[in-house]
């Protein structure tokens, strides 16, 4: 195990993954509904 941990590399700017998670889940949440209570009849 030691010597498998010797060879692993960490990723560059794997110290801002979390902020990029973050940030990505702020941006993709899905928009609320927008309330319209109106019934809607297509023609």
């Amino acid at each position: 195990m030691v010597e498998a941990g010797k060879q692993f590399r960490r990723v560059n700017g794997h110290m801002h993954l979390r902020s990029l998670r973050d940030t990505l889940e702020r941006i993709t949440r899905p928009v609320a509904t927008t309330g319209h209570t109106d019934t809607v009849t297509a023609a």
